[in-house]
């Protein structure tokens, strides 16, 4: 019998780990700040691993990402902003609209929007004002990428039957 608690401890762990890699190695410049992959893989951390799991593995490897990035000083806020972007897109997954096909694209936009919404707060608390303003373009943008790379990404994951093996392991 396989040890469930050992399985899925390794099953957010891994994901943690695409994360980060989505985030740190996957950077495209932007004025303000960076695009990546890892918005797109933090959504499909929640469709794979759950709510709970899925929001703690993109939590983990975006705050781990800032850390060995160089943006110590966003650790703590990535952490909490990436956690609460995934756990709202989980509620509305497995909570608020089950049984609505659509239900990953709505509460990733809803997850994604209070992503803009609580950086946009952080940066400016920790800058200004200006500051807070002027990086809403790039954070709206990243945003935006990464829902859609997941849309491509769960439309060829579920073409190709993976999503579903994916689930299933």
């Amino acid at each position: 019998m396989k040890d469930s608690s050992s399985k899925n401890l390794t099953k957010t762990a891994m994901m943690a780990a695409i994360v980060f890699v989505g985030i740190y190695l996957i950077k495209i410049p932007i004025p303000n700040g960076y695009t990546h992959l890892g918005d797109c893989f933090i959504f499909l951390g929640v469709l794979l691993l759950g709510t709970k799991r899925g929001s703690l593995a993109g939590a983990i490897g975006a705050a781990a990402s800032d850390v060995l990035g160089g943006y110590m000083h966003w650790a703590v806020p990535t952490f909490f902003i990436k956690y609460v972007m995934a756990f709202i897109m989980g509620m509305f997954v497995e909570k608020l609209m089950p049984n609505f096909k659509w239900n990953w694209i709505v509460g990733a936009v809803l997850g994604g929007l209070m992503q803009c919404v609580l950086y946009t707060a952080c940066d400016m608390a920790m800058f200004g004002w200006a500051y807070g303003v002027a990086g809403i373009p790039s954070i709206v943008m990243q945003t935006t990428n990464g829902i859609i790379f997941l849309c491509a990404l769960v439309a060829v994951l579920s073409k190709s039957g993976a999503m579903r093996k994916l689930k299933e392991m």
